[in-house]
């Protein structure tokens, strides 16, 4: 990408886009357009070809998205779908009408099979079924990166799709229903600490095991990917490390300084028992995380108390 290019990130003041921002700022980057959802609403067709047609930006940084943990998706799965189908064809239509040079769509690994061979290669995508808690969103999600996939080959366009895994960091949602594990733990453990609860019940067994990538380094990425790779096959961008939930939730305990007790309700759902990428294609193509899971988890709390208004949302 040239430093001078027009580059749009949909989505920026999100946690992925924002740090895709900051990322691409601090790389010289200025000529970024930028559009809150109240000045462009991405679900109207009419509106985001408007916005293709003025400005004609160059790349695409697709980071938009309807998000939520397991009770959004499962109490609101028609919400899920069509808000992200609506909105990821609405972009990657207008910019491929526009002629924009090369977009990124970024996904989720939930678009791979509930009991997908672990670590999750990309070739495993549409071999089996989808976790039933976040379908909808999944569904919306592989539309997306088809599309992508299917405008290339019809039309020649460089358009690439990526598979973060789980993310955390500065700009998290930590509303206490609505939010994904790591930041609702943030939350839940703050507030325990906060009032002084001698114990904290979390949803589930425990045993699930789960991959979490810090945000700042999947915008490292993403920037190094625009610049560095072409090709339908979408990319997984993660860490190659898991954990249980259970040593989760006793690291983001030990990090915030709560030390009363931990209890499970395994009346309440786990999704799925594992979910860990294959990132050897990511990391055949030069790229490799830099952030631990443990300091990433300060960085965020550090964020989290930095914003008392970001716990309300």
């Amino acid at each position: 990408m040239e430093k001078s290019a027009k580059i749009y990130v949909a989505g920026h003041r999100g946690m992925v886009g924002s740090a895709i921002v900051r990322d691409l700022q601090e790389k010289g980057y200025q000529n970024l357009l930028l559009r809150t959802s109240k000045e462009l609403d991405l679900r109207r067709q009419d509106q985001v070809e408007a916005f293709f047609a003025e400005e004609k930006p160059d790349y695409v940084f697709l980071a938009a998205a309807k998000v939520g943990g397991i009770m959004g998706n499962s109490e609101s799965p028609a919400d899920f779908m069509y808000e992200n189908m609506i909105l990821e064809m609405n972009v990657i239509h207008s910019a491929w009408r526009n002629q924009c040079k090369k977009l990124m769509f970024l996904g989720s690994s939930c678009i791979y099979p509930r009991m997908a061979p672990q670590p999750m290669p990309e070739s495993c995508l549409l071999t089996s079924a989808l976790e039933q808690t976040n379908e909808a969103y999944a569904l919306a999600k592989i539309s997306g990166l088809k599309y992508c996939e299917y405008l290339n080959r019809q039309y020649g366009t460089d358009y690439i799709s990526v598979m973060p895994t789980n993310l955390y960091g500065p700009n998290d949602n930590y509303h206490p229903e609505h939010s994904h594990v790591l930041p609702a733990l943030i939350r839940r453990f703050h507030e325990a600490k906060e009032q002084g609860m001698k114990e904290v019940t979390c949803w589930g067994t425990g045993t699930p095991l789960r991959e979490f990538l810090y945000v700042d380094d999947l915008a490292d990425a993403c920037v190094y990917l625009m610049e560095n790779y072409s090709g339908n096959e979408t990319v997984n961008l993660g860490t190659g490390k898991e954990l249980t939930i259970k040593a989760l939730t006793e690291l983001v305990a030990k990090v915030i300084g709560y030390t009363g007790e931990i209890k499970w309700d395994a009346s309440k759902p786990d999704g799925t028992p594992r979910k860990l990428l294959d990132v050897s294609k990511l990391e055949r193509l030069g790229w490799h995380y830099k952030t631990e899971l443990e300091e990433g988890i300060r960085l965020t709390y550090e964020d989290f108390l930095s914003n008392p208004m970001r716990a309300e949302r």
